[in-house]
């Protein structure tokens, strides 16, 4: 647990006991990670183009939703806060931001037929989440390896919920994006996995940047299985909408940002 004696060394540069494979301070003397600092302005560029993508859905649905990609923005923040100085309070805020995104998704479109028996609505599950989500953070202070049990626990339960609803689901369009989300994530994944348990080699070919990497297919990555997770959140929930599913900056590009776009205000129901 972290004593008062020891608080000023937490935020001191290179307090973490992560440190990733990048040579640190080869391109600043104040930055100890340049290109894994650097690499996070992603997080600036997409969040604010995903929130203006995803407003009508959200203003239809619930306006918190726009709480996901706010969130990333702080993730971004965080991030260059602990690549910049590698100190164990830039550390912790970092992979704390990334476990409250996971718990603001997972509250707000985790579907409702898979609830316990025990919570009535979505409210006493929001509530539910966020008192878990609490614990962990604070348990993150005193035992540092929680926050990553919690991170694992969303992450994998998101993944099977997903999983399970697109069991029936025969629309390619919908598919496709659930290829692609699946296909980024394991991509960025190998990136992170590969620079933390293969340093030795990347650094005989004199290329340690995969965590920078990592950091920019994540963010598309989520952009795409979010969309994914709020279309299919919003086939069952606001089906009289006729949700669909559309990419930015053209529809007809085989690359682009997915995000919902609502064809019409009739009551009728659209299933995936």
């Amino acid at each position: 647990m972290l004593s008062f004696e020891k608080m000023p060394g937490v935020f001191s540069y290179e307090s973490s006991s992560v440190d990733w494979c990048e040579d640190n301070y080869k391109h600043s003397d104040n930055v100890v990670e340049y290109f894994n600092t650097m690499s996070n302005f992603v997080f600036f560029v997409v969040a604010p183009i995903m929130l203006y993508l995803m407003h009508p859905y959200a203003r239809e649905r619930n306006l918190a939703i726009h709480l996901v990609w706010l969130m990333m923005i702080f993730v971004g923040l965080f991030s260059v806060y602990f690549h910049m100085t590698l100190s164990f309070v830039g550390q912790m805020l970092d992979e704390l931001s990334i476990l409250w995104v996971l718990a603001i998704g997972y509250s707000l479109w985790f579907p409702r037929k898979h609830f316990p028996s025990f919570v009535r609505d979505r409210t006493s599950f929001s509530r539910l989440v966020l008192v878990i989500t609490a614990t962990s953070t604070v348990s993150s202070f005193i035992k540092p390896t929680a926050n990553a049990y919690a991170l694992n626990c969303f992450a994998l339960h998101i993944l099977y919920s997903v999983c399970m609803e697109l069991k029936g689901c025969t629309d390619q369009r919908v598919l496709r994006l659930a290829w692609a989300s699946f296909g980024l994530w394991v991509l960025a994944i190998s990136c992170w996995i590969s620079d933390r348990f293969g340093c030795s080699f990347w650094q005989k070919i004199n290329f340690c940047y995969l965590h920078g990497i990592w950091h920019i297919l994540i963010v598309v990555a989520t952009a795409y299985g979010s969309t994914l997770i709020a279309y299919l959140d919003a086939s069952v929930e606001i089906p009289h909408s006729l949700p669909d599913l559309q990419y930015w900056p053209q529809d007809s590009w085989a690359l682009g940002l997915p995000y919902i776009v609502l064809k019409s205000h009739t009551k009728t129901r659209k299933r995936c």
